[in-house]
């Protein structure tokens, strides 16, 4: 069974009042408490509530690994890229530029609607990819290996931001964790 993990270690991260970071752990903690139940029912059932539990599962678990992804590539004290890193290296390949992969991926997570930003690491092809992502079942790379994720459902900025999403998206540039980004790489 899935435990909840503790990111309280992000509370008092500029950009994201606390009141806004606990009520997104609670929703969190509800994707593993549903994915675990989702387990358990999942041992005796059969025919076609097998079927619609299975499909829901899909949603529940990604909700749990995505949102642990997420508050994890945070940090109130965020470390500052080191320029000379493979990963920098290899996003200059990709995009042309850091700048470049920056505006790209924000221009994704200005998208109307709700979902995740999500950079891919192809380790087939050796190729980085920013994905939008509608819901958490669907649309995810195979394989694929999620370096930095961001949450743009709006329960991710609305207590803080109301409809100001550009300011959130700026906020979670500046908390992101770089050195859980390049490990993630690695």
């Amino acid at each position: 069974m899935y435990e909840v993990k503790n990111f309280e270690k992000i509370l008092g991260t500029p950009g994201f009042s606390d009141n806004l970071l606990s009520n997104h752990f609670k929703l969190y903690q509800g994707y593993v408490t549903n994915t675990n139940k989702l387990i358990e029912l999942l041992k005796n059932t059969s025919g076609p509530e097998y079927a619609e539990l299975k499909r829901r599962f899909g949603w529940e678990f990604n909700g749990m690994r995505l949102h642990e992804l997420y508050f994890g590539n945070l940090s109130k004290e965020p470390k500052t890229l080191d320029t000379n890193s493979d990963f920098t290296k290899k996003i200059a390949e990709d995009f042309g530029s850091f700048e470049n992969w920056e505006k790209d991926f924000k221009t994704i997570a200005s998208i109307r609607g709700i979902g995740w930003v999500i950079l891919y690491y192809d380790p087939i092809a050796k190729k980085l990819f920013n994905v939008w992502i509608n819901e958490h079942d669907i649309g995810h790379l195979s394989g694929a290996i999620p370096l930095l994720i961001m949450d743009v459902f709006e329960h991710a900025f609305i207590t803080d931001y109301g409809l100001k999403k550009a300011d959130y998206i700026e906020a979670f540039f500046k908390a992101i964790d770089w050195e859980m980004v390049i490990k993630r790489f690695s």
